[in-house]
């Protein structure tokens, strides 16, 4: 059982208190994302920096079908997911800086954050090694016999990956509680979908395991979260695990390395004209809610500032004691 986008009924509608909750957490993604891009450009970000920039409804859109207890866990294009998580900008920044008040203590950088605490299980910078482990977190909740589900994201490259069938076959035989959202934003790395996969529905990649799967447009975030329910109830009722494919798009590189030259500046335009997650939900806001462009100023205005301190927050804030070294290490 599989749907495809142009099976989809129109989303529903979300009420203006919705719309607005919805664009105010799209847009602290948006604006951390492009001020962790500018502080890397400075040097004050090392390593890796993948940016989230154009997908903020899928997660946003998801965390509104979580319940409490229920987990997320995804790859190392992890900002958006963890601020979505209720994590404070300020110990996000301060993680891609190295500092001790990081949200994994200065020591994980852009690919590795971690809060237990907020139900966030990483960060992980190998591809696709959160499917199993997400899988895990789906065992562990039909074992404690709790009705809460792991929400596991991966991309359409990490779909091609051998672990991912293991755990997809582990999943539908113990009938595990577990949502796995392939975030398809056409490109892996800088592959096109169309070049390295054989078969690019991926909602479909579950048939052979006997797990449901849907193409859902990840651009809407209404579309997101009414995809995102029905996944969830789906496995909270004991039925196993469910796909969903969320068709997305990321402006800006791979990371912060890939000057994205495979693909057109019309494609990207064209995307963001037409399909940008947050400009939808302020012309639904303005146009069908009546709300004034000055309150959306006002909130843009408080985003900007929170994500202002966070900055400064993260580039005073102390480096980690020498001593770190040696502890939160497995040996």
């Amino acid at each position: 059982m599989s749907s495809t986008v142009e099976d989809a009924p129109p989303p529903p509608t979300f009420g203006v208190d919705e719309e607005l909750s919805a664009y105010r957490d799209m847009l602290l993604i948006r604006r951390f994302e492009e001020r962790a891009g500018q502080m890397y450009g400075m040097g004050l970000i090392g390593g890796f920096c993948h940016l989230y920039i154009g997908q903020e409804a899928v997660v946003v859109g998801c965390m509104r079908a979580m319940q409490p207890g229920d987990q997320t866990i995804t790859g190392y294009r992890d900002h958006g997911h963890i601020l979505a998580s209720g994590v404070d900008p300020k110990f996000v920044m301060a993680e891609l800086t190295g500092r001790r008040n990081g949200i994994s203590k200065g020591k994980g950088g852009s690919m590795h954050m971690f809060s237990p605490q907020h139900r966030f299980f990483g960060g992980h910078g190998i591809v696709a090694a959160q499917v199993p482990l997400g899988t895990g977190l789906a065992f562990a909740n039909r074992y404690r016999g709790n009705r809460n589900v792991c929400f596991t994201y991966f991309g359409d490259g990490a779909a091609n990956q051998g672990q991912v069938y293991e755990s997809f076959n582990m999943a539908e035989l113990w009938k595990l509680p577990v949502v796995y959202i392939i975030e398809n934003n056409l490109y892996a790395m800088g592959t096109s979908v169309s070049r390295a996969s054989a078969m690019q529905e991926f909602a479909k990649r579950g048939v052979s395991f006997d797990i449901p799967g849907e193409q859902v447009d990840g651009m809407d975030v209404r579309a997101v979260k009414a995809a995102a329910a029905t996944a969830a109830e789906w496995c909270r009722d004991g039925n196993g695990p469910y796909i969903l494919e969320m068709q997305t798009y990321r402006y800006r590189g791979h990371s912060m390395s890939d000057p994205a030259k495979y693909r057109s500046k019309e494609e990207v335009q064209r995307m963001r004209t037409e399909r940008d997650p947050i400009e939808q939900v302020r012309a639904r806001l303005i146009g069908e809610h009546g709300v004034a462009e000055e309150t959306l100023k006002e909130i843009d205005a408080e985003v900007r500032t929170k994500i202002v301190d966070a900055a400064d927050f993260a580039t005073h804030d102390l480096e980690p004691d020498a001593a770190e070294l040696l502890t939160d290490v497995v040996a």
